[in-house]
């Protein structure tokens, strides 16, 4: 069950016997079924998640009901709403499974023990902010700069197996798209 999240981790840093011990007794195994909300809009973030098998969205939601994707989780990615984990604040998106996810989490104590005990995963754990806020600052400026068409391909790229694992509106939601242009550009692009 440990066995990715080690190879992971491995990725970043050399954790003794012991400390591999320690850390993943500091884990909680969920098997979440499909279409399972694990986190609502307005309440705080009690987990932090390592993907072992499995696909979540992140996604908010206006006054209207209309849902805006952030972004999608996959294996041996992370999941969280970092902003309420931390601050202990209410948080602002819903977290879902799109497939029958197995999850290893931490809460915010469990996590906070280790960052003591174990110094190395500070800067494991800095190493995945950092991607993270660059991935996001990647996906701001081209939301912003780039033509739907060149989105949608950084996506696929990105996400090469997406497709056909969510429903092609929730990837038009995260790209700002409506469903019908998903449906324009893959014709086009299956015709190049």
């Amino acid at each position: 069950m440990h066995e990715a999240i080690l190879k992971h981790i491995a990725k970043y840093t050399t954790l003794s016997d012991n400390e591999q011990l320690a850390f993943t007794r500091m884990l909680d195994f969920k098997a979440v079924p499909k279409k399972i909300t694990l986190l609502r809009a307005g309440e705080i973030c009690r987990f932090e998640g390592y993907i072992v098998k499995g696909c979540v969205r992140v996604y908010a939601m206006n006054e209207n009901g209309c849902e805006v994707t952030l972004c999608f989780a996959v294996e041996d990615w992370w999941v969280c709403d970092i902003d309420s984990f931390y601050e202990g604040k209410p948080s602002n998106f819903f977290i879902e499974t799109l497939e029958e996810t197995e999850l290893l989490v931490f809460t915010r104590e469990a996590k906070e023990k280790l960052l003591r005990t174990m110094p190395k995963f500070e800067r494991l754990f800095r190493n995945l902010v950092q991607r993270n806020l660059c991935a996001l600052q990647n996906r701001l400026v081209g939301t912003i700069l780039k033509p739907a068409t060149e989105r949608y391909l950084d996506f696929i790229e990105m996400y090469p197996s997406l497709p056909l694992r969510v429903p092609q509106y929730y990837i038009a939601s995260f790209l700002g798209v409506s469903p019908e242009f998903i449906s324009t550009i893959r014709k086009r692009l299956s015709t190049k």
